[in-house]
């Protein structure tokens, strides 16, 4: 910082002209945006627009999702300082990364919100950039899927979570119990190419639909590089979405979510699978499921919101992005 402290710093989300880098701003001051990044609805240069999608008409127990992307970009804001440990690199010297703002549609008109939803995230890919979704409930990643299996094809799926989201559904719900089961049957993503782990639930239909599930027992007895292992051999090669509901951690860990599951992971566990997966380019990624109201001393926002950014420093690690030389 120089003799003039902050001054000339502020509100970069508004004022900063090169989408790479960082600058200092107080933390509890200024513009919020994920991470201090650019509001901008200009795609050109892009490589990740982050983008909230303020959803909850779709949960089956607590309400309250729809505060989550704005929780997530107001917790990040003490994280935006730099070098992020212990990757050791600033993600944002490697990657051009946007906050979009916020997926719009009326909440009066229910049956509209996918499509709305869909077309939103087909807006950011069409014009070249991926996204980093912030929810919202998980029934947004469904819609968000669609829209990149129009431009892939059908995806590999991580899915971290206390859930399956398969259940049995006739069809044409706004659930976030059964958009997967939607995403299957659709062709929208792969089952040979699915795994779904952190799972402590089970229900009436324990058929595997061809996904890899693996419970939250075998996690926990799992070492992180092991675990890394398992999905990059079910994911492959080929074009994969990450999506991490935040309930997949211990209620412990993130009270703040719409129905926590106890026994789940904590976050250093859930941090080491994401940092040994490195290597993976997913095309997308998101973070779901936080419910503010339920929330204690922001600690499920800022899980979310240290989630959110060592995701794309797994992306940044896929474009070349290395350790600094720290000195003691």
């Amino acid at each position: 910082m120089n003799k003039e402290g902050f001054e000339g710093l502020n509100d970069a989300a508004f004022t900063r002209t090169d989408l790479k880098g960082t600058t200092n701003e107080a933390s509890y001051a200024g513009a919020l945006s994920f991470m201090r990044r650019k509001y901008t609805k200009e795609l050109s240069g892009v490589d990740v627009a982050v983008t909230g999608v303020p959803f909850d008409l779709s949960v089956s127990n607590r309400p309250g999702t729809r505060f989550g992307p704005e929780a997530i970009r107001r917790a990040s804001a003490q994280h935006a300082w730099g070098p992020i440990w212990p990757w050791r690199f600033d993600p944002f010297d490697a990657l051009a990364v946007t906050d979009y703002g916020d997926c719009v549609f009326d909440w009066g008109q229910p049956t509209e919100i996918p499509g709305r939803i869909e077309q939103h995230i087909a807006t950011i890919i069409e014009n070249g950039a991926s996204t980093l979704m912030l929810g919202g409930d998980h029934f947004s990643t469904y819609p968000t899927l669609r829209a990149y299996a129009k431009k892939y094809g059908p995806l590999g799926l991580v899915q971290i979570d206390a859930h399956r989201d398969v259940e049995a559904d006739a069809g044409g719900r706004l659930d976030h119990g059964s958009m997967f089961t939607y995403a299957l049957q659709e062709g929208v993503i792969d089952p040979a190419r699915c795994i779904q782990l952190g799972i402590r639930t089970c229900f009436n239909d324990e058929e595997s639909h061809g996904m890899k599930v693996v419970y939250a027992d075998e996690v926990h007895a799992t070492p992180a590089d092991d675990m890394a292992a398992m999905i990059k051999d079910t994911i492959g090669d080929g074009p994969s979405y990450l999506t991490f509901d935040i309930d997949s951690l211990d209620p412990s860990t993130a009270p703040g979510t719409g129905t926590p599951v106890p026994g789940g992971l904590t976050s250093f566990q859930a941090l080491s699978i994401i940092r040994a997966l490195k290597g993976a380019d997913f095309v997308g990624m998101d973070v779901v499921e936080v419910s503010p109201p339920y929330d204690h001393a922001e600690m499920t926002s800022n899980a979310a919101a240290t989630i959110a950014i060592e995701l794309l420093c797994l992306k940044a690690w896929a474009r070349g992005a290395r350790p600094r030389e720290m000195t003691k």
